[in-house]
């Protein structure tokens, strides 16, 4: 009974090597292409502002891959994504209050370096807020930050749609604009903070995917299988705060592609295991933002969002999985 199931073992492993390596290949072409095509000009010019785009992109996907993997590992549940929690909510909502409290000239001259510093760190005050309120001493079910998370990203949205009414005209015009996920004008001092602080989230995630999958069998399971679930859950939306936040407050908010990149990893390695999941959503994060930004630039000329695209095909996915899930 032992060989056949270390066959089976080792095949499956093997299966996922392959699937992981047709990804990156892909995922290089992708790249290659946006680097590539329509090159003209000044190459050295034309190559620096590429590259920082790509840089922007793998950084965002390596954010949202991540923490949408680890989100739906806690959670239990394959629709849910950390947008739920009031994130993008809140984002919109601190833009809006600089708008209406200052005016657009404010939020077109701010510091971009101060204005990241001040959104990451209310959204992950926020975070940090509510996990302990939920879980602090009573130690609350995880369903309840659920349900915490979608009355707050109810009542961020109120608030925000409230003071858009309120603001000037041209001013919500330029609001509007900041509202979009863009890759264009992104500081390169901010790219480099958020690819730093990127990596040791994900560094911190390869070091609790073990664990991950363990936590993913359930929390009666993890216990007794004699991982610590509650410790292992706290940490894991320690990093899902702090990556939602950065890549939120680098681009703006990116609402479906979470749900879509998490669960096309799922059904193209058909792995439970985190340390294929991982990097499989992280690939898939990479081609769909870097193919996602050729096609807007060399098929729609610039005349939409990236985020438009991407929450369009990403909705669609996202109407299908409940479809699905509703058969079952």
């Amino acid at each position: 009974m032992t060989a056949p199931t270390g066959t089976a073992l080792a095949a499956a492993r093997r299966r996922e090597r392959r699937r992981l390596a047709v990804l990156a290949l892909v995922a290089v072409a992708v790249v290659a292409g946006f680097c590539l095509v329509g090159l003209t000009g000044n190459w050295e010019y034309a190559m620096g502002i590429r590259s920082r785009k790509i840089a922007t992109m793998v950084a965002v996907g390596v954010a949202v891959a991540c923490s949408s993997v680890l989100f739906q590992t806690v959670t239990g549940n394959r629709i849910l994504t950390p947008g739920i929690m009031g994130f993008d909510q809140l984002f919109v909502l601190v833009q809006t209050l600089i708008v209406f409290l200052f005016g657009a000239l404010a939020l077109s001259t701010a510091d971009p370096r101060l204005l990241f510093a001040g959104q990451v760190t209310v959204m992950v005050v926020f975070a940090g807020l509510l996990y302990r309120w939920l879980f602090g001493r009573e130690g609350r079910d995880l369903y309840v930050l659920v349900l915490a998370g979608v009355v707050f990203g109810t009542l961020f949205g109120s608030l925000s749609s409230l003071a858009a009414r309120l603001i000037n005209p041209n001013d919500f015009v330029v609001l509007q604009d900041s509202l979009f996920a863009s890759f264009n004008q992104v500081d390169p001092g901010l790219l480099a903070l958020s690819a730093v602080l990127v990596a040791v989230m994900a560094a911190w995630t390869v070091r609790l995917a073990h664990r991950l999958d363990v936590v993913a069998l359930g929390r009666d399971h993890a216990l007794n299988l004699g991982v610590h679930h509650a410790s292992v859950v706290n940490q894991a939306l320690v990093v899902v705060a702090v990556l939602v936040s950065v890549s939120t407050a680098l681009v703006g908010p990116l609402t479906f592609l979470g749900v879509l990149v998490a669960n096309l990893a799922r059904q193209l390695t058909g792995s439970f295991r985190h340390l294929t999941l991982l990097p499989a959503a992280t690939l898939i994060s990479v081609i769909v933002l870097v193919g996602g930004q050729l096609v807007l630039e060399r098929v729609f000329t610039m005349n939409t969002a990236l985020s438009v695209i991407i929450n369009f095909v990403g909705g669609a996915y996202f109407i299908a999985l409940l479809i699905r899930e509703s058969r079952r």
